[in-house]
């Protein structure tokens, strides 16, 4: 979502415009047809792409989740051979990038988790897993005195410094994107700085 350079697709922007509107008035205070006219089709004509409303919300809740774990493990192999310090900046990166780029996301899954079907509720938490335990594998290699357990500890709760994108305002009030990703950047080493001194 957020890494995408070309034209999105008819069904990406009505998952963007559905996250927006999830994330604004929550998921049962959206109709289908508020979700058209937000990117120009009727109502009905979403069942062209998507079941309906609890479709979306799974294929944004879930997409994501891959997305996450899926730029990681890129970002860690093309990091290969470069010191365990620039592979967590990296991660610290991708993860600023979703977390200034895709804000409505993080509050519909703070909110919204709860509705999915119990196979996509389960494929979510298993990919978030995964994301962790990559964090936790690269912070052990920054700092290889700190226990697994803290290391895992210290990952979520960087986790929910950075995700707390939503409640710094509206875009237009924070100091900038690039001074923004900054200042979230040095938070989270000195997060992990912190825990790895311990």
């Amino acid at each position: 979502m957020a890494t995408r350079t070309d034209a999105p697709t008819r069904r990406e922007q009505i998952l963007k415009e559905a996250a927006r509107l999830f994330a604004e008035r929550g998921f049962h205070g959206v109709g289908v047809d508020e979700i058209g006219a937000a990117v120009g089709i009727s109502g009905p004509g979403l069942y062209r792409h998507f079941a309906g409303k609890d479709a979306m919300l799974a294929e944004l809740l879930v997409g994501i989740s891959g997305q996450l774990l899926t730029g990681a493990k890129r970002r860690r192999q093309e990091a290969d051979g470069a010191a365990p310090e620039a592979v967590l900046d990296s991660l610290i990166e991708g993860h600023i990038d979703f977390a200034l780029d895709d804000r409505p996301l993080i509050t519909l899954h703070d909110r919204e988790l709860d509705r999915l079907r119990d196979s996509d509720r389960k494929l979510v938490r298993q990919l978030q897993r995964q994301y962790v335990e990559l964090w936790v594998g690269v912070l052990r290699e920054v700092y290889p005195a700190l226990a697994e357990p803290a290391a895992r500890s210290a990952v979520h709760s960087v986790f929910g410094l950075l995700n707390s994108t939503p409640h710094l305002g509206r875009p237009g009030s924070l100091p900038g994107r690039g001074t923004t990703a900054e200042l979230l950047h040095r938070m989270a080493r000195g997060a992990f700085e912190a825990a790895g001194a311990e």
